[in-house]
């Protein structure tokens, strides 16, 4: 069995910026996010599950989910975030897992920002959060999403505490926004992670 990293931190902490740099050392990242995009394409279960649970209303006229709609009206009503949850999370940890059994490294990363949330953390062998400061995260989202900071500090709020995340993590790197100093950081842990996996 192949030894996976899980890596997690909050929106606009920088995971992606981590990830990336893993992967041009030639790691495998299976991504929760694009593994969740996937899982409601059209085509998929998941999709027409969705569609029979909620109505016709979650679909464009191509048949694609309408993503915006349904983000809305799970935003208005709790209660329907935990009936959609129930219906995507088996079909994004089965993807997952599918995906790290095959590993194409010497280890290989399953990416999440809701890696102790969602319990994905159960799926790998060692956690590294990227971790950066509620100021920094802001920006960093509101340049890359177009949100407002508003938008921003709620979805903050709705993660799992940084203080929480920092305890239940293997490795901590703290990413202020330069490149450098995350790279610097990551250098070493990847060399550990190498020898580990060996």
């Amino acid at each position: 069995m192949a030894f996976i990293l899980g890596v997690t931190g909050g929106i606009g902490s920088g995971k992606s910026a981590a990830t990336q740099w893993f992967e041009s050392q030639g790691i495998q990242v299976v991504d929760a996010d694009i593994v969740a995009r996937e899982v409601v394409e059209k085509g998929q279960p998941a999709l027409q599950k969705i569609q029979q649970t909620f109505g016709d209303w979650v679909l464009q006229p191509d048949g694609n989910l309408d993503r915006r709609a349904l983000r809305e009206y799970i935003f208005q009503n709790p209660e329907a975030r935990q009936i959609l949850e129930k219906i995507t999370h088996p079909a994004i940890r089965q993807s997952i897992v599918q995906q790290l059994q095959n590993p194409k490294s010497p280890y290989v990363i399953l990416v999440s920002p809701l890696l102790f949330e969602t319990n994905q953390h159960e799926l790998v062998n060692h956690t590294l959060l990227v971790d950066a400061s509620e100021q920094t995260q802001i920006q960093r989202a509101s340049q890359r999403d177009g949100q407002n900071q508003e938008q921003i500090q709620k979805i903050i709020a709705a993660q799992m505490p940084r203080e929480r995340k920092r305890e239940l993590a293997n490795d901590i790197v703290f990413n202020d926004g330069l490149l450098e100093h995350l790279y610097q950081q990551l250098e070493p842990l990847h060399q550990s992670y190498l020898k580990r996996a060996n």
